[in-house]
């Protein structure tokens, strides 16, 4: 479907235009490069569309269900919905397609100067998304001057130069004090986790400029006092990056937080999925089944503060796992497990390596179950969503209340967010067998998900346990 105005087909297909000459392949590169910028132009134009029918559809059935919701309650559902509908059809991640909805919204309605430009292909998607970064805190009366100071520059610029300009037209054209800004934009501060390849992670803070680049400094001078110590020796070749790493973890693994008292050895929690023969550091040679163990853990409490909880499951299956992360070195893992004060047995099948159902015939999810069930998920089930599955709620599939047993059939992680979504909006979900959930979308479309931890053991016997 073309937009008004931005029609795909006035640019030749790359197969005419490309040719064995240099200039005429980088000729062809910049016309694509048009041709994207052009689609996304249409693409935030169609996203902006649904949006607007997803909050008429929301409207219409409050007033069809006779609902007391606010107007903006109505929007809030109504934006959680499209947004999950998004994520599952362009299979990104629903705080992607919560920003693709936002940012359609902002050029379509806010910046229509920087979305012709879009169109017009003079300048690129990434240009358009620090224009709209920038212009966030701008009021919309100020967004014109704003537009028309920084789309000349953004026409000849790379999106990265680009930035510094705009931020500095932003201030220019800004009617409130930046003193006033800046506390507004500390509600914003966060930490957040992203895994990395090959045994590492993001550990990612958003903070106060000020306050950001104290931490660096007091990172750099920490770990250049280090160097300037060992400076002639041998014993620490570090490079000064990975010295402020390592100073980084040892203040926040060790150190001390006078403000909340916390003290010395704090550890973080985590969820490790091991091989019995890995810990003891043998090579799984014995062909016969072997034991299988769940462990919770806990380091060594510090004299001043009591020690976070490191639970840690030790499984019948060739590596290690870091719950929320994925495989874990043999090393990393022993040195995890060696500090379990207790191993709690948890029975897997033989053959499959499934967790054997610990059902209960009562509505609370008892423990043995939760375990199994988290083993099982480890993530919340709904499409696309990877919140771990200790963050998560455990979900009737068919509630309680309608007939629906506490078993391992019945029984899937869902995170508060979804949790809510499934209850409260037209998303539908149905267990299909082995932990596998079929869910249908308000708009009609399906998707299955699969559990991470395996296909899920068939229910146990039922109980007469009625404590």
């Amino acid at each position: 479907m073309d937009a008004p105005g931005l029609s795909l087909t006035e640019h030749p297909r790359p197969s005419t235009v490309l040719d064995d000459s240099l200039a005429d392949l980088l000729q062809a590169a910049a016309t694509l490069e048009s041709v994207m910028a052009r689609a996304q132009a249409m693409r935030a134009e169609v996203i902006d569309r649904a949006r607007q029918l997803a909050e008429l559809t929301a409207d219409a059935e409050s007033a069809e269900l006779q609902r007391a919701d606010s107007p903006s309650a109505r929007r809030q559902l109504a934006h959680r919905v499209l947004a999950s509908e998004v994520a599952c059809a362009l299979r990104v991640p629903e705080r992607s397609a919560e920003r693709l909805i936002d940012e359609s919204d902002k050029l379509v309605r806010h910046l229509s100067a920087t979305h012709r430009a879009l169109a017009e292909g003079s300048i690129s998607y990434r240009h358009a998304q620090v224009i709209i970064d920038e212009a966030r805190s701008l009021p919309d009366a100020a967004l014109p001057g704003f537009e028309s100071a920084v789309l000349p520059v953004a026409a000849r610029l790379t999106a990265a130069r680009l930035r510094p300009r705009a931020r500095i037209e932003r201030e220019r054209c800004h009617p409130e004090s930046i003193e006033q800004r800046v506390k507004a934009g500390e509600t914003e501060r966060n930490v957040s986790l992203e895994p990395a390849h090959d045994g590492m992670a993001w550990l990612s803070a958003f903070l106060p400029a000020a306050r950001a680049s104290a931490i660096y400094e007091r990172l750099t001078t920490v770990a250049l006092d280090v160097t300037r110590t060992a400076s002639g020796s041998d014993d620490d070749s570090r490079t000064l990056s990975q010295l402020r790493a390592d100073v980084f973890t040892d203040l926040l693994v060790d150190g001390v937080v006078d403000a909340t008292g916390c003290g010395t050895g704090i550890r973080a929690t985590v969820h490790v999925t091991v091989p019995v023969e890995r810990l003891l550091g043998a090579a799984a040679t014995n062909t016969s089944p072997a034991p299988t163990t769940s462990a919770p853990t806990t380091s060594a409490p510090a004299t001043s503060a009591p020690a976070t909880s490191v639970p840690i499951t030790a499984a019948f299956i060739p590596q290690a796992e870091l719950e929320g992360y994925g495989p874990l070195d043999d090393d990393t893992a022993r040195e995890l497990a060696a500090r379990a004060p207790s191993f709690t047995r948890l029975l897997r099948h033989p053959e499959s390596g499934a967790v054997l159902s610990v059902g209960r015939d009562r509505y609370a999810v008892p423990a043995d179950l939760t375990a199994a069930l988290r083993i099982r998920d480890r993530t919340c089930r709904f499409p696309g969503c990877g919140r771990s599955a200790r963050r998560s709620d455990i979900d009737h599939t068919i509630d309680w209340q309608f007939g629906g047993t506490t078993s391992i059939d019945n029984l899937a992680h869902l995170c508060p967010a979804h949790h809510q979504l499934k209850h409260r909006s037209a998303w539908q979900v149905s267990q299909q067998g082995g932990g596998v959930l079929r869910w249908r979308s308000p708009s009609g479309s399906t998707y299955v998900t699969h559990p991470e931890g395996g296909p899920a053991p068939p229910r146990a016997r039922e109980s007469t346990d009625t404590s």
